[in-house]
């Protein structure tokens, strides 16, 4: 399963560990994935795995 928005495509990064000594190494930058219950318009829900910038940029809406 891939570690992505299923709304606005967001993955993965790569970045760097930076020590006191300046030794560099390599990292993974992870989004903040949540799953959200999301209405599908027929009276049904669908789940999905959102990022947070997506929720709280209104571009999904909740199922209640």
């Amino acid at each position: 399963m891939s570690y992505r928005c299923d709304v606005c495509g967001k993955g993965p990064q790569v970045g760097f560990n930076v020590s006191h000594s300046h030794r560099r190494t390599k990292r993974r930058l992870l989004p903040n994935l949540q799953p959200v219950r999301i209405s599908d318009g027929m009276g049904g829900t669908v789940r999905l795995r959102v990022c947070t910038g997506c929720i709280k940029a209104g571009k999904v809406q909740r199922a209640h």
